[in-house]
């Protein structure tokens, strides 16, 4: 199977990195220079229309879009999420041969506030932020396409090289028990792997659902995880009152009734080898 990754950013590598040799990967990039020998680069902007219909023209089985935004702004949202959703949609209807799957990699920013309800699957979208409310007109435009299409929606990414929880627990900054602020996160590795699950789904004819919360086991409190990790870390916190966020607490029973194993299914499996991989390279 020939594999496209549009952006092809760490998710996507990581991605890559867990497929068996029956997949031929290629990663769309405006600087596909950095990428491993083990992704073919491809140079181009996913945002044109007419560049990516120049490379969609070599019948690709899968695409997968993994977007990273230049920066956190409106525009910046809309010239990667929505221009590339709209650039894939045109090149699909113009393509003689459809891809057999398309991955669209988004975020459960899109649910909005849910007071610490917990959400899935099948609850309504109500995004309170612009990066949400754009997410979910891209997600839109995605489940329109004529083809089958899956939307992943990450939860709180960390691992290596995302460690600004890490850094906040070592510099003493912690959370007040109540109000309850509650927190859903995802390793890097299990996210690769979810993108992996649903191509091995596809090669081996199993039903693809629609749309998949991806995060881990276990929501938990951010006083609950700073508690935690300080106490792995021997340091002492000092609760910080911060301006609530969105609260919500993620159900991921359609990914793991799909048949996905997590290789960290808590954020203390997870938190346990990156402080272990720090400690190491110290």
């Amino acid at each position: 199977m020939k594999v496209l990754f549009i952006g092809c950013g760490d998710i996507a590598q990581r991605a890559a990195g867990q497929l068996g040799s029956k997949y031929s990967c290629f990663g769309l990039r405006r600087n596909p220079e950095s990428l491993p020998p083990t992704i073919m680069p491809i140079l181009a902007d996913a945002a044109n229309a007419q560049q990516l219909l120049s490379v969609a023209s070599d019948n690709f089985d899968i695409w997968v879009a993994t977007l990273t935004p230049a920066e956190f702004t409106r525009q910046a949202y809309q010239q990667s999420y929505l221009a590339v959703a709209q650039a894939m949609a045109e090149t699909i209807d113009t393509l003689p041969k459809a891809p057999k799957l398309v991955i669209w990699v988004s975020s459960t920013s899109v649910y909005g506030d849910n007071d610490g309800d917990w959400v899935d699957e099948t609850t309504k979208p109500n995004p309170v932020t612009f990066s949400g409310e754009i997410l979910l007109q891209a997600e839109q435009i995605i489940q329109k396409l004529p083809c089958l299409s899956s939307v992943v929606r990450f939860s709180g990414i960390y691992g290596p090289g995302r460690t600004r929880l890490l850094g906040q627990v070592k510099a003493g900054k912690g959370r007040p028990k109540s109000p309850e602020q509650w927190s859903n996160r995802i390793q890097a590795d299990d996210c690769g792997a979810v993108l992996a699950h649903l191509m091995a789904l596809l090669e081996s004819k199993k039903p693809i659902e629609p749309i998949y919360l991806a995060s881990d086991c276990e929501p938990v409190t951010q006083h609950k995880i700073r508690q935690w990790l300080a106490q792995k870390l021997d340091v002492a916190l000092t609760p910080e009152a911060v301006k609530l966020g969105s609260i919500r607490r993620c159900n991921n029973r359609l990914l793991l009734d799909s048949g996905f194993k997590f290789s960290y299914p808590s954020f203390r499996e997870g938190y346990t080898a990156l402080i272990d991989d720090q400690t190491g390279a110290d």
